[in-house]
């Protein structure tokens, strides 16, 4: 390796460990304090349909356990425990009387089931991807380079290198 070359070798690699540090803190910090319930692992959510629960929705009741929102993560499986005396369903899932029915959620989309259950006779369903460590490691290959390049070519205009020897060696030579 040529000496001329190493002063800049050695300031590219401070300048990649300072914005590897950098990019880790403003990409984790942005992550932690934006991080939704969808950031976890696939797990089963179960909706109990209490007994009874047939009699209510024809009288025009809301069932209490039923969550207004449901949002799902891709691989969550939503089973349907089915405690009332009639048969209900889910979308594709029929749940007969007594009996559990499971669905797992393979697409990250926003459905929209026809549900017995219900007493507007539909459930929304809101599948996302999950935040995966694959996920974050991309924003930070991402954001490393870009900073890098920009600490690197700010540094040299501030602070160039050799440019306190050029100066002596040029006023010596005068």
């Amino acid at each position: 390796m040529k000496p001329e070359y190493k002063p800049y070798l050695v300031r590219l690699l401070v300048v990649f460990l300072i914005s590897t540090v950098a990019m880790l803190v403003v990409t984790e910090g942005a992550y932690l304090l934006q991080k939704e319930d969808t950031d976890r692992p696939p797990k089963t959510i179960q909706i109990v349909i209490p007994a009874g629960a047939s009699d209510r929705i024809e009288a025009g009741e809301n069932i209490d356990t039923l969550p207004e929102n449901l949002v799902f993560v891709i691989g969550d499986t939503l089973e349907v425990v089915n405690q009332d005396s009639v048969n209900h369903e889910l979308g594709p899932i029929w749940v007969p009387a007594g009996s559990t029915g499971r669905l797992v959620l393979e697409e990250a989309s926003k459905f929209s089931y026809s549900c017995t259950f219900a007493p507007n006779n539909y459930l929304g369903l809101d599948v996302k991807k999950p935040t995966t460590w694959m996920t974050r490691l991309t924003g930070l290959a991402i954001s490393v380079p870009t900073t890098m390049a920009f600490l690197f070519v700010y540094g040299l205009l501030v602070y160039p290198i050799g440019g306190k020897e050029k100066k002596g060696s040029a006023e010596s030579k005068a």
